[in-house]
């Protein structure tokens, strides 16, 4: 795909808490989740055990690919159905609009290279995946975007005579975080301790270097993961490198990091911010930034928005944003198109404060939907999202009315209230998920109405990774 490249002169905007204008075009826009790991196979079957309910995780995007591409027609593609009450509750009391949407499931997603071969087959049989790519092939839009543009993407692409927004090399590198360290180098901002592993034999020497540096942990990522996929905290005088497995080494050598925390001798962690990023044709827009709500593996759970120290602390946003702005561009001349995450590490080591990038994630992230939302209903407020789960599932009729009765459902022309995203049911149809995001004034206010919300659920409940 041609593409304009970057330079120092690409424009960037810089204004947390306020849109930019997103695409001016309609998409086909594929829900494929289980393509993050670009055709390691293995680290899907991973995903879907650690997750679970994965193919419901599409449904975050009903609410969002409207306002992300502002054309007429846009067609999203789901692994499964999304709840029907929730779409409701997005058009009759948000006021915004939902794509159409069909369903095709990952393993007719994986048959397409397969079927493209016979393209009577394919767009012409009489079975439910031919009617589906002939529903494909037909629209009018004529972009196809995804999570990741894999091959079976560029393939679709191909083959319907659309364009992708993106090629599969620029979305593999924008996510690559073997990449994206060594860029960070090369501009000599600072960098996390780190060295290669070809095989787990090569992390226990690495570790014994990274002990004798003084440091008490180490962490092991494969270059591409997600939602904690690929990513380990070891004893950096004993590591269990079996805990890191194969496929994790499917893009190459792992990444072998000293893990930054109170155990480091002077060393303070004091916060996790994350920037979220667009990038249109023509310039990178940093519209948000929001502070991680982490596990202690650091697997995100959650965010909210502004970071609690972003007014006492002044001094993370200057090199923050001067990181964030390296790094737009950097995607940008590669070709890197769309919303991404910037994930960084603020600590306090000798009194001296340390920025750093940790990765970026080139795709819609789980900070791309409550930032989106939160900031198309209330600019420059605050906001807050978590996963909750529950125990038993609840219908989700009942979720929406138990906040809506008691008030503290968001609804259009308001400042307050809890805005389910989406809900992940389990095989009973009820729902044992949710993301659930909090408007407010302030952070205190967001706090208050989850913690007041969820003590009003009639079941037990408890936060999540997401």
């Amino acid at each position: 795909m041609d593409t304009p490249s970057a330079t120092m002169d690409t424009r960037v905007s810089y204004a947390p808490g306020q849109l930019p204008l997103f695409w001016d075009r309609s998409v086909v826009f594929f829900a494929n989740l289980l393509a993050l790991f670009f055709g390691n196979r293995e680290a899907i079957k991973e995903l879907a055990v650690q997750v679970g309910q994965i193919e419901t995780y599409g449904g975050r995007l009903c609410p969002l690919i409207n306002l992300l591409f502002r054309g007429p027609d846009n067609l999203l593609v789901l692994e499964r159905e999304p709840d029907a009450r929730l779409l409701k509750y997005f058009t009759d009391d948000l006021g915004l609009t939902i794509p159409d949407c069909i369903i095709l499931p990952h393993k007719q997603y994986l048959q397409l290279p397969e079927r493209l071969m016979d393209a009577n087959r394919c767009l012409f049989g009489n079975d439910s995946t031919a009617r589906i790519w002939q529903q494909i092939a037909e629209h009018p839009a004529d972009w196809i975007d995804g999570f990741v543009t894999d091959a079976i993407l560029m393939a679709t692409a191909t083959a319907f005579g659309k364009q992708t927004l993106v090629s599969t090399e620029a979305s593999r590198l924008g996510n690559n975080k073997l990449l994206v360290h060594r860029f960070l180098q090369q501009q000599g901002f600072p960098v996390f301790d780190t060295y290669l592993a070809e095989a787990q034999s090569d992390i226990v020497e690495a570790a014994a270097e990274l002990h004798a540096q003084g440091y008490q942990r180490i962490v092991v990522k494969s270059q591409i993961g997600a939602s904690g996929i690929g990513m380990v905290t070891l004893d950096a005088d004993r590591p269990d490198v079996h805990r890191v497995l194969d496929h994790w080494f499917f893009e190459g050598p792992c990444l072998v990091q000293g893990w930054l925390d109170e155990q480091v001798s002077g060393l303070r962690r004091l916060g996790s911010p994350s920037m979220q990023m667009f990038l249109d044709e023509t310039s990178v827009n940093l519209y948000d930034v929001t502070e991680q709500i982490l596990s202690a593996e650091s697997v995100h759970q959650g965010n909210i928005a502004p970071p609690p120290y972003w007014q006492t602390m002044p001094e993370v946003q200057l090199p923050l944003r001067e990181q964030s702005e390296a790094v737009g561009r950097w995607l940008h001349q590669h070709g890197y198109r769309g919303t991404a995450s910037a994930d960084f590490l603020v600590v306090q080591r000798d009194q001296r404060l340390d920025v750093i990038l940790c990765e970026v994630n080139a795709r819609v992230t789980g900070a791309t939907y409550p930032a989106v939302l939160a900031r198309h209903f209330c600019p420059g407020g605050a906001w807050l999202m978590r996963n909750l789960v529950f125990e038993p599932p609840v219908a989700s009729e009942d979720l929406l009315d138990i906040l809506n009765r008691a008030g503290r459902l968001f609804l259009a022309g308001h400042s307050r209230g809890v805005l389910p995203i989406n809900f992940n049911p389990g095989p009973c149809g009820k729902i044992r998920k949710g993301q659930f995001l909090c408007l407010g004034s302030d952070q205190d206010e967001c706090i208050a109405d989850l913690n007041q919300s969820a003590q009003l659920l009639p079941v037990a409940w408890d936060y999540d990774r997401d």
